[in-house]
């Protein structure tokens, strides 16, 4: 499980204080240092990001005395990778009790949210905090952890996974294995967060985004102007709005799947097949025009549909070279 090796560790700490065994479990909005003994001119031993999942043993005046899960300095987050694979330490310290939430806390799913979404605002500048995003996304999945009966964790949960998903989606895309034309040569991002979304929250609108970023693990890398992947994958994005059609994903889907019907029109041609060509044309206008009708409050993806449409009634190519 996620948390297997703090689990671990609160047993061992159960077994060596009995008072742990009914320890609170709390996690820290700001950043804080764990120091040896409960005084800030003590020695350190580490610090708790944002997120960080904490372990009360016991409290004294202004101060706490957790065990919290870190990672080390030269590898991944904990959050980014699995759990066989998790290199992890266990720090016992002290930290100064400011920026501790904990189940009993008043609004302690908000709270823990409302920093997530600043962090996320941080990850998102050209100039924002350094490990914004990290802090973003083992904040959002606290919520869901801690608060799982909150009406945020459903979103909390999604956001999360949204996340990590978009973190390894960027380091997946900088590889030369993205070029490649099938998708099961390059690794993928990891889907474990984004089934858990479907699982836990079956039939909302974060299953649907969910199940909408997997699409990407199915999508070829270069097409090399060959038909195969553009239909396969106009096929894909077509049964995933018949599966989800409530989707706030659906118009994209519908889109994606237009513009690759669209792309689709020259590439029969290079493969001189007039017939596929034609159909081509049909599909991609249908697919287009349903967009603008039944989602003309989607601002951009109707707008986008109509100049795709405007695009293919002019005969102007939508893939490849489009001067002529």
């Amino acid at each position: 499980m996620y948390f297997r090796s703090l689990i671990i560790a609160i047993i061992t700490i159960a077994v060596l204080h009995p008072a742990a065994a009914a320890a609170d479990r709390a996690t820290t909005v700001r950043d804080a240092v764990i120091y040896i003994t409960p005084a800030t001119d003590s020695s350190k031993l580490g610090n708790a990001e944002r997120g960080r999942e904490l372990v009360i043993l016991e409290t004294t005046r202004g101060w706490v005395h957790v065990e919290a899960l870190l990672g080390f300095a030269n590898t991944p987050d904990p959050a980014m990778i699995e759990d066989e694979e998790s290199e992890e330490r266990t720090v016992t310290g002290w930290i100064q009790d400011k920026g501790i939430v904990r189940a009993s806390t008043p609004d302690g799913d908000k709270i823990i949210y409302g920093e997530a979404v600043s962090s996320e605002d941080q990850a998102s500048r050209a100039h924002g905090r350094r490990g914004a995003a990290q802090d973003a996304m083992r904040l959002y999945r606290r919520v869901y952890d801690e608060f799982p009966a909150s009406p945020l964790a459903g979103e909390a949960l999604y956001r999360a996974a949204d996340v990590r998903w978009q973190i390894e989606k960027s380091d997946v895309m900088s590889r030369p294995s993205a070029k490649a034309k099938e998708a099961y040569l390059r690794e993928g991002m990891n889907e474990q967060w984004m089934k858990t979304v479907i699982k836990k929250f079956p039939n909302t609108k974060w299953a649907d985004l969910a199940a909408f970023h997997l699409i990407d693990n199915k999508l070829c890398g270069d097409w090399q102007a060959a038909s195969k992947c553009p239909e396969k994958e106009a096929d894909i994005y077509e049964k995933y709005v018949k599966e989800h059609p409530n989707s706030p994903a659906a118009a994209e889907a519908l889109y994606d799947a237009a513009w690759r019907r669209a792309a689709l029109i020259e590439i029969y041609k290079t493969e001189t097949n007039q017939k596929k060509s034609d159909e081509s044309r049909n599909s991609a206008l249908a697919l287009a025009q349903r967009i603008a009708s039944q989602y003309a409050q989607q601002t951009d993806w109707a707008a986008r549909a109509q100049s795709l449409i405007y695009m293919i009634q002019q005969n102007i190519p939508t893939y490849g070279n489009q001067s002529e």
